[in-house]
């Protein structure tokens, strides 16, 4: 059921929560399903309606850096980025302390003794968690390897009466999911994201090491996510008989759905997922994209799309 945000359904999407269920939300990432991370029933609830493997973690979601410091160790690298880029699109991933001030289910963590946990800017996110006033656990609001959603219609179309309520909050601006990061041993982007590793590393005044491929340490680790039906082409000039193209650039052909025509990496982001959404319902043999830079925003961009391009496993 899809609710416009106001200030009613808000705290009806609170309640929604506090009692185990599942809400879906906007963020200025992608839109999240959200349950009562302390929930082990709830945060359940989560895994089954995606399809989502139990080893892959969550994001807990909090209102301020001061309710995540009760979740989680901070170093003062991460204290320096919390303070830098909180509130928004940037997850860390912080040991678990001995004593924490919240319980949280070990569901969220996947018993890897740490949590991804990040205080989100959109301004419906942010009410409900203070409405709420418990730490939310939520992925992006899709179906396991599916495109995230950045609208409230394609969080309805994926779960349909799944999800105890959907608040409409509008388009998500960003759309792409957070950039998450570790600091332990050392600084490590883990996943690119909306906030570019360019801006992290200025902050912390040193470069980030990469991820190295293994067991997964945080979401959106899997090889293959973020995935339309259809196939994928990367790198492509122009369209095969049969394909849909998905354009960048000023060069891109006028039949194009182009991501931006003034090659704007923050509004390519933006469209992403959205457009990828609308070419696949067309039912192409395949969605041809053309190539996009990898820098700044587009590392994030050309990791969804390598990850949504890649061998799936047959369908049973």
């Amino acid at each position: 059921m899809i609710v416009k945000a106001d200030k009613a359904a808000i705290e009806q999407a609170a309640q929604i929560i506090r009692a185990g269920g599942l809400a879906a939300f906007p963020t200025e990432t992608v839109y999240g399903l959200g349950a009562d991370a302390a929930r082990g029933r709830a945060v359940a609830r989560i895994f089954e309606a995606k399809g989502r493997p139990r080893f892959n973690p969550l994001i807990v979601h909090v209102a301020d850096l001061e309710a995540a410091l009760g979740l989680a160790v901070f170093c003062e690298e991460a204290l320096a980025l919390a303070r830098h880029f909180w509130p928004g699109p940037l997850s860390l991933v912080l040991p678990l302390p001995a004593h924490p001030r919240f319980q949280i289910s070990e569901l969220v963590t996947a018993g890897l003794g740490a949590v991804a946990i990040r205080v989100p800017a959109h301004p419906v996110a942010r009410e409900l968690l203070i409405t709420a006033r418990v730490p939310i656990a939520a992925p992006s609001a899709n179906k396991s390897g599916r495109m995230s959603p950045t609208q409230a219609e394609h969080v309805e179309a994926d779960f349909g009466r799944e999800v105890d309520m959907i608040l409409d909050g509008g388009p998500s601006d960003a759309g792409l999911e957070s950039t998450i990061v570790t600091l332990t041993p050392r600084p490590t982007l883990l996943r690119p994201g909306a906030i570019a590793r360019e801006d992290i590393e200025t902050v912390l005044g040193c470069r980030l090491m990469n991820f190295r491929k293994g067991k997964v340490q945080s979401p959106g680790q899997l090889l293959s996510h973020y995935a339309p039906r259809a196939s994928l082409r990367l790198d492509a000039v122009e369209a095969l008989p049969g394909e849909a193209l998905l354009g960048f650039g000023p060069l891109a052909p006028e039949t194009a759905l182009n991501l931006s025509p003034t090659a704007d990496l923050r509004q390519a982001a933006a469209n992403l997922f959205s457009y990828l959404r609308a070419l696949d319902a067309l039912e192409p043999s395949a969605i041809a994209v053309m190539p996009i830079p990898e820098v700044g925003l587009g590392e994030a961009i050309n990791d969804r799309l390598r990850r949504a391009s890649a061998p799936r496993k047959p369908q049973t």
